[in-house]
């Protein structure tokens, strides 16, 4: 194993959950989120399908980024073209679960139902979430933007380092 493999095992996951089938404006501020989180050399994990984790992918991408894609089918074949390393689970929704469980910290962009499980799958596993015009819970922490959202994660990663 090289030495880059090594920093790829260790560096920080960042999940991006939400919608299918958001609006421009969610899309647009869930690019400049994986663009944003890809700069800071976090993997973007996501449930790699449509919608909010198609185009957090695609800003990754963009950035030179690493993307996770935890699927809900049997196929790899069935992420979306930003995906760099997919996995089936087979499990439809129930793989929300192992979304947030491969993310150190999670970001919310708009969503519905299935964004909520996965908020509330962050609660039962003690992750923290950020949330952009998402779901108004006290789970998530509300952000104004893609650019805050990746600061607050910034301090979070900072705090957890010196506990």
């Amino acid at each position: 194993m090289n030495d880059l493999d090594r920093q790829l095992l260790r560096a920080k996951r960042v999940g991006v959950i939400g919608g299918n089938s958001p609006d421009a404006a969610a899309l647009q501020a869930a690019e400049e989120l994986g663009r944003l989180i890809a700069a800071e050399r976090y993997i973007l994990i996501s449930g790699g399908m449509r919608g909010v984790m198609e185009a957090s992918a695609r800003g990754a991408r963009a950035a030179g980024g690493l993307v996770l894609g935890i699927l809900p089918g049997k196929m790899t074949s069935e992420a979306n073209p930003f995906v760099d390393v997919s996995i089936a689970t087979g499990l439809g929704y129930l793989r929300n679960a192992l979304v947030v469980l491969n993310a150190d910290v999670l970001v919310a962009v708009d969503g519905n139902y299935g964004t909520l499980s996965e908020i509330s799958y962050a609660q039962i596993f003690g992750k923290t979430v950020f949330g952009l015009n998402t779901w108004a819970v006290d789970a998530v922490t509300p952000v104004s933007s893609p650019q805050e959202a990746v600061e607050r994660i910034r301090r979070f990663f900072a705090a957890s380092r010196s506990s």
